[in-house]
């Protein structure tokens, strides 16, 4: 049993993690600990504090410790879901949550949770089935509202998730991340009465920044629809401003690290290494942008009967963690290394898969940051690169708050210079090895969408199906931000968005450089 009395100084660790006085939490619960190593309350607390720097994995193993020592802890054993949803680990995330609705049945944060875990793992039915319960139960949850507008999104539901998120704005007006979801469907036009009432919630004393960035996003939305340039962009610019404190992001980081692979993969590197990793072919990367075209080429392939599409999976990117000193580790691997991991991949994708269609589709957009791993672990892999034209690509990363990820979209010139970044990784990849990547370039397959459609399927080796080019039509879950407008045919006037913007996005075109002129060539020694 946990004791129900805080000690003095156990209660001025406590306020100090609730006031974010970080470092005094953590000189207080540490100097605790040592007395006391199981009290399951401070373990939990300084798991908190791992989660809030990042530090998952550290907080993963406290909080186990907390649930060995207490398992009837139920705060402890929901962080501890929490944190494992956190790290795409959807399947022990549900374990954990199924014993958590046992003991605690009418929690609706265990409900909520494990929906969108539900989701995360494709069983979106499902999830939505275990809304519509709780929320029968407990209407007054704007929040879970909210996910459940989220989950109808996903399927196509529009109407009705846009009914859901009106509900959850019905019972707080400032919740900003519901105003932004309606925002973010892309397909929702904000009257008079929408702005007024976002503008009070943002007047409203003590609003947090969460809600505030949120509101900020979706009112540059609601004035840009009404070409309103200026204003649109003032709400913009304060959003991404405000959004990044909160986040750590460093563009020369980004910038060493693609020296290092560009130093990396040489020729020999890849002669040395040739025959090495898996012999599957089943996975089709897209990659690139965001917001360059990557749903749309996946909607285009997963109309196909020989191609399953899935989401932006985690999976890559969890093992690039996992080989030491990434991506100079590279060169450590063996090829029975480099086979293993291709093998599991495929095993933690698999959870994934709904049909028996041979080829599926990864379009984590952020996985042009591992092509050199993708090339070692999976050689017979499709990498399909999706290109938009820089400043139409990045002004749209910059009007888009994504859930999570993407620090680097949040500032015009951190954007430029990752714009520059992956072009010339992708480049010098085409220079090393000439042919292994199929590059689709958005504003030809706007202007010619079935002979690009033809050359995509063709780099993917199945053969021409009419369903491809009626792409809006099929009917499957889609979890990003563009959800509703592959649900449409073709749009032909995105390109044009960023002109009205042009005099306030100086930084980025500095940081593009000539890019911007040479588009959509880019020079192997850029």
């Amino acid at each position: 049993m946990l004791a129900t009395r805080f000690p003095s100084d156990l209660m001025a660790a406590a306020l100090a993690l609730h006031d974010n006085r970080l470092p005094d939490a953590e000189r207080g619960l540490k100097d605790y600990l040592k007395r006391d190593p199981f009290d399951a309350r401070a373990i939990r607390m300084l798991a908190e504090l791992a989660g809030r720097i990042g530090r998952l994995k550290d907080a993963e193993n406290l909080l186990r410790r907390a649930v060995e020592i207490a398992p009837a802890f139920t705060a402890a054993r929901a962080n501890l879901a929490l944190v494992l949803y956190r790290q795409n680990r959807a399947s022990e995330a549900l374990e954990e949550l199924d014993r958590l609705i046992e003991a605690e049945p009418d929690h609706p944060g265990h409900a909520n949770l494990k929906a969108a875990t539900l989701g995360r793992l494709g069983a979106f039915e499902e999830a939505i089935t275990l809304y519509e319960r709780v929320l029968a139960e407990a209407p007054a949850q704007p929040k879970l509202w909210m996910s459940y507008g989220h989950m109808l999104k996903t399927l196509g539901r529009q109407a009705e998730g846009v009914a859901a998120y009106r509900k959850a704005l019905a019972l707080s007006p400032t919740l900003g991340e519901a105003w932004w979801s309606l925002a973010n469907l892309k397909t929702v036009r904000f009257d008079d009465a929408d702005i007024a009432a976002m503008k009070a919630a943002q007047a409203e004393v003590g609003i947090g920044d969460e809600d505030r960035f949120h509101l900020d996003f979706a009112l540059g939305k609601a004035y840009e629809d009404r070409r309103e340039a200026d204003r649109a962009f003032a709400h913009y610019a304060a959003g991404n401003a405000l959004r990044r404190t909160q986040l750590v992001y460093d563009a020369a980081e980004t910038e060493r690290f693609v020296d290092d692979c560009i130093a990396l993969a040489t020729p020999e590197f890849f002669a040395d290494r040739a025959g090495w990793g898996s012999d599957a072919r089943d996975p089709v990367f897209i990659l690139g942008m965001p917001r360059a075209g990557s749903t749309l080429v996946e909607q285009i392939l997963a109309s196909h009967s020989q191609i399953e599409g899935t989401t932006e999976l985690p999976d890559l990117p969890a093992l690039a963690r996992r080989i030491p000193n990434y991506p100079h580790g590279l060169t450590e691997l063996t090829a029975e290394r480099a086979r293993e991991l291709g093998e599991e991949y495929l095993h933690r994708t698999a959870v994934q898969r709904r049909t028996d269609r041979p080829l599926f589709v990864d379009k984590l957009p952020n996985n042009w940051a591992h092509v050199v791993l993708i090339r070692l672990i999976l050689p017979n892999a499709t990498i399909i690169d999706t290109r938009r034209e820089p400043r139409a690509c990045c002004f749209s990363n910059f009007k888009q708050h994504f859930a999570r990820g993407q620090a680097f979209s949040y500032a015009l010139d951190d954007m430029g210079r990752y714009y520059r970044d992956y072009a010339r990784l992708m480049a010098h990849l085409d220079g090393v090895q000439p042919g292994r990547v199929h590059r689709v370039i958005h504003e030809a397959l706007v202007a010619d969408t079935e002979a690009e459609i033809g050359r995509l399927l063709d780099a993917c080796g199945v053969a021409f199906e009419p369903a491809c080019l009626a792409f809006h039509e099929t009917e499957r879950a889609v979890r990003t931000a563009s959800s509703e407008q592959v649900r449409q045919p073709i749009f032909t006037g995105g390109d044009r968005a960023w002109r009205p913007f042009a005099p306030h996005l100086g930084p980025l075109t500095a940081a593009l450089g000539d890019l911007v002129e040479l588009y959509p060539d880019v020079p192997a020694n850029l």
